[in-house]
C-alpha cells in the first residue's frame, strides 16, 4: 500500500505526472502551465521533467487553446487543457459546446475526443472579479460533456487519471479553496467508477448531497448536527454529468429527506435537476420536499462580501431544520 498524506494540489500534480509517464500521447496545455507551473502550482515541475513539447505554455487565448486541443485529439493525442480561472472559460464556450461536445455524435461515433478541461472553480480565496465563479450547470446541461469535481485529495488523484483515460471530453472542476486541504492518497488503490457517488458519512435522518467544495461544509454540518442528536448522511456526488441518481435514491429511501448543496446559484443550478428527479423517483418515500442550498441569483460579490454569499454551516443547518420540521 502506497498511502501518503498530501494536499489536493499535490495529488493533482502527481496524477498529471503519472498520466504523462504512462501515455506519451498525453499533453498539458494552458496559460502559464509550464515555466510557472500554473498559478496554483498544479503543474509545477512538469515542463522541466517532460519538456516543452509535452507541457505547453500557450498564449492568453482560451478559444484557441481548446480549439487546438480538439485538433490534437483528432490526431490521436490526449490533451489536458487548463483554464486558469473559472471566469476565463467563456471565450472558449463556443468551442466546447459546439465542437468538443458534438463531434462524437456528428461523426456517428467514429470520432472520439479525449480532451480534459481543467477548471479551478468556486470562491473562498478572496479573489477579484471573474475568479470565483461556479459555472458547472452551464456545461452539465450540454449533452456530450462529462462534468466531475473531486472533494478530497484521493478523489482528485484518481478522478484525474480516469478523466484522462476517458474517450469522452471531461470538464474537470477543481475546487480551488480545497487545494490545500490534506488527505490520504493510496496510489496503488483500485478506484471505483468515475461517475459513482459515494457515502462520505452515514446517517439516518436526512441526506446532504454535495460535490466539490461543499462536501467538507456538509461534513462539518453533519458533525454539528450530531451534537443535537441528529444523524445526517453526507453523499459526495463527485459527478454533475452524469449524476448518480441511483445512489441518491438509495440514500433518500433510507433517510426520507434530502438537501442538495452547491456553491453555484440555486436558480437553475444542478440541485434543481436533482430535486426534480428525486421527487419523481422517491415521491412516496419523502417526508419533506427536497430543499436546496446554494449561492444567490446575483453576480459573485467582491471578496469582502463572499462570506455572506457562499453557503456556510449555518445555511446548511437551517435547511436541515426546515426539512426535519415537516
Amino acid at each position: 500500500m502506497a498511502s501518503t498524506k498530501m494536499p489536493m494540489a499535490k495529488a493533482l500534480n502527481e496524477s498529471l505526472r503519472k498520466a504523462l509517464e504512462t501515455d506519451p500521447k498525453v499533453l498539458i496545455m494552458g496559460e502559464d502551465v509550464g515555466k510557472l507551473g500554473g498559478v496554483f502550482r498544479i503543474t509545477d515541475g512538469l515542463q522541466k521533467d517532460f519538456g516543452e513539447d509535452r507541457v505547453i505554455d500557450t498564449p492568453l487565448a482560451e478559444s484557441g487553446i481548446v480549439g487546438t486541443a480538439i485538433g490534437m485529439a483528432l490526431r490521436g493525442y490526449r490533451p489536458v487543457v487548463e483554464i486558469q480561472f473559472d471566469g476565463f472559460v467563456f471565450p472558449a464556450y463556443d468551442q466546447i459546446v459546439t465542437q468538443l461536445a458534438k463531434m462524437h455524435a456528428r461523426a456517428l461515433g467514429k470520432v472520439k475526443l479525449p480532451v480534459v478541461i481543467r477548471i479551478p472553480y468556486g470562491g473562498g480565496i478572496g479573489a477579484v472579479e471573474h475568479h470565483s465563479e461556479s459555472p458547472e450547470a452551464l456545461f452539465a446541461h450540454v449533452a456530450g460533456l462529462k462534468c466531475v469535481s473531486p472533494s478530497n485529495a484521493s478523489d482528485a488523484y484518481w478522478m484525474m487519471q480516469q478523466a484522462i483515460a476517458s474517450d469522452d471530453p471531461v470538464i474537470f472542476f477543481e475546487p480551488k479553496r480545497r487545494y490545500w486541504d490534506k488527505g490520504e492518497v493510496d496510489t496503488e488503490a483500485i478506484p471505483g467508477p468515475l461517475h459513482r457517488a459515494v457515502v462520505a458519512r452515514e446517517g439516518t435522518d436526512l441526506t446532504l448531497a454535495a460535490y466539490g467544495p461543499m462536501v467538507k461544509t456538509c461534513l462539518e454540518a453533519a458533525a454539528a448536527a450530531e451534537e443535537e442528536g441528529r444523524s445526517l448522511e453526507v453523499l459526495d456526488l463527485r459527478s454533475m454529468s452524469p449524476v448518480d441518481f441511483d445512489a441518491i435514491q438509495a440514500s433518500v429511501e433510507r433517510t426520507r429527506r434530502l438537501v442538495v448543496v452547491h456553491e453555484a446559484p440555486v436558480f437553475l443550478g444542478t440541485g434543481s435537476e436533482i430535486a426534480a428527479r428525486i421527487t419523481e423517483r422517491c415521491f412516496y418515500h419523502l417526508e419533506a420536499p427536497v430543499l436546496r442550498v446554494g449561492g444567490f441569483h446575483a453576480p459573485y460579490p467582491p471578496a469582502r462580501l463572499e462570506d455572506e454569499y457562499l453557503p456556510n454551516l449555518d445555511r446548511v443547518l437551517d435547511a436541515v431544520d426546515r426539512a426535519l420540521a415537516y
